[in-house]
């Protein structure tokens, strides 16, 4: 049975198809930032101007970050569209791209230097963007291919034709990826790269927190950090200055902490309440979305954020900073570890900055209408709940870290509208399902978890995984209302739950007395 609350926008709005667009890019990076941290290690340590220069380990660097990182993004997003299969048809194609790419500059390298002894060589252009664009492409076309021939082909030539008809068609995208994907790629990275320079050069830089902050409490932020920011930033990562200020654009917690420490000291009710706990789990865990739902109490409060990180901006731009590869979760942990060695000081100086305007301009506001808002909690109006809400129909899915905080705000109504959760189905596994299977949803599976393990049941497995990843084993499902359809989609068979609250929602007491019954325990 499945249980929905109102929806609160179209499937098919320009706001969905952009979350779920950078949802997919998001997916891509997020499982391979591990790599990206080891590549940033090996920078930080033994290229030539690393802490502990190393000759020989530091050829390991430029093939990591050439062929290795797209290569594997490029294996995600494949398998991410068709599995195995499509992962290992995604690679091959995308080391199209890449020896078309190196191709390309090569030529043009000749070229310039018949003309022109003196002139620079162009450097090596590193995939990314290639291997995001090309390894779906690759995989969907591969499934539509075995579309064609599903039960048409005689025993015991299955695995004939699968292998080799994988292998041609890997062929013939590596084929496509080397000639017109590399030239696109080509070309949009290095106008990518102009407007970037352009923005530097131009002292505007700064002006991108107007897009950015607003991006990120709408939940829109994934397709411009991990479609444009990343791979710009790798690409700057690579080159002479082995930084880039770009990874600190959207990860910087400065903004968020100080929105949150605001409310600490001038919000009411939940909000003030919950705000403390909510500013470690964002500057500490890196978790940003914990802030979203202050900001949408009062919209007016994104001026607060953008002031912040226009700040934030400003003083790596004077100090030139950067960070040696992305700071992935956006902790401040994750930052100083990734902080260029000899930028410390403009970094930190930077949170600490862009936290404090936050600060100063979010309590005015605060304080200036803190009548009114005393009048509109009292009224049963406006409430923390209703936030937290807006927030998660921002995100399209539900969160446990949200949830967790709503639980000061109970009393709110409709905080917790959803309809009883009852099924014949024997439920053994249990999963949470949000767009990238991390974070919220991993908290909320450890919510119910230690629910279930409290009443004694063994025998119930309870996970949490991405949307994309569910395989139709599940027996139960719990997502956030705006995210149940596109579970149901995945595995119509399951049991389909939808919470407005992952930390705290009252459906986890309902799942496990249904389980209780079920084995006899009642």
């Amino acid at each position: 049975m499945t249980t929905t609350s109102p929806a609160t926008s179209q499937p098919g709005s320009v706001r969905v198809i952009v979350q779920r667009f950078g949802t997919f890019l998001s997916g891509m990076i997020m499982p391979n930032i591990p790599a990206l941290i080891a590549w940033g290690i090996f920078t930080a340590f033994f290229i030539p101007v690393g802490w502990t220069p190393n000759a020989d380990l530091s050829t390991i660097v430029g093939p990591m970050i050439h062929y290795l990182l797209p290569i594997l993004i490029a294996y995600t997003g494949g398998h991410m569209v068709y599995g195995l299969r499509g992962a290992v048809v995604g690679a091959i194609a995308t080391f199209g791209v890449i020896a078309g790419s190196d191709n390309l500059i090569a030529l043009f390298n000749a070229a310039a230097i018949k003309a022109n002894p003196d002139a620079a060589p162009l450097g090596q252009i590193h995939m990314f963007i290639g291997a995001m664009i090309m390894a779906p492409l690759a995989a969907y076309t591969m499934k539509w291919l075995d579309g064609l021939w599903a039960g048409k082909v005689k025993a015991g030539f299955e695995m004939l034709v699968n292998m080799f008809s994988a292998g041609i068609w890997g062929f013939v995208m590596a084929i496509i990826g080397f000639y017109p994907i590399a030239w696109l790629v080509n070309g949009l990275m290095n106008l990518l790269s102009t407007a970037v320079n352009w923005l530097v050069s131009n002292h505007l830089l700064p002006l991108t927190s107007i897009l950015i902050e607003p991006a990120k409490v709408f939940f829109l932020n994934n397709a411009i950090n991990h479609g444009v920011l990343t791979p710009l930033g790798l690409e700057q990562a690579a080159g002479p200055q082995h930084k880039s200020i770009l990874f600190l654009l959207e990860a910087n917690p400065g903004p968020g902490v100080g929105l949150l420490l605001a409310f600490t000291l001038f919000g009411i009710g939940a909000a003030r309440a919950s705000a403390p706990g909510a500013a470690v789990i964002q500057f500490i865990g890196g978790i940003h979305e914990v802030y979203f739902p202050y900001a949408l109490m009062k919209p007016t409060l994104i001026l607060a954020l953008i002031a912040g990180g226009m700040t934030g901006v400003t003083t790596n731009v004077l100090f030139n900073d950067g960070l040696r590869a992305p700071a992935a979760p956006g902790s401040i942990i994750a930052v100083i570890a990734q902080t260029y060695q000899t930028d410390y000081l403009g970094v930190i100086l930077s949170v600490v900055l862009s936290a404090a305007v936050t600060f100063v301009i979010a309590a005015i506001i605060l304080r200036a209408s803190r009548k009114r808002d005393l009048a509109a909690e009292a009224a049963g109006v406006g409430t923390f709940a209703s936030a937290i809400s807006k927030t998660e129909a921002n995100k399209g899915k539900k969160s446990d870290l949200l949830d967790g905080m709503r639980t000061e705000d109970a009393a709110a109504p409709a905080a917790h509208a959803e309809g009883a959760v009852a099924t014949d189905r024997r439920i053994d596994r249990i999963v949470f399902a949000c767009d990238a299977g991390m974070g919220s949803s991993a908290m909320g599976a450890s919510v119910l978890r230690n629910k279930i393990k409290k009443a004694g049941i063994d025998g119930v497995d309870v996970t949490n995984k991405a949307i994309a990843n569910l395989d139709g084993s599940e027996d139960l499902i719990i997502t956030q209302q705006q995210l149940t359809d596109r579970a149901k989609s995945r595995n119509g068979d399951a049991i389909h739950v939808s919470v407005d609250n992952f930390m705290n929602s009252p459906k986890y007491d309902e799942v496990v007395e249904m389980v209780r019954r079920q084995r006899g325990d009642a």
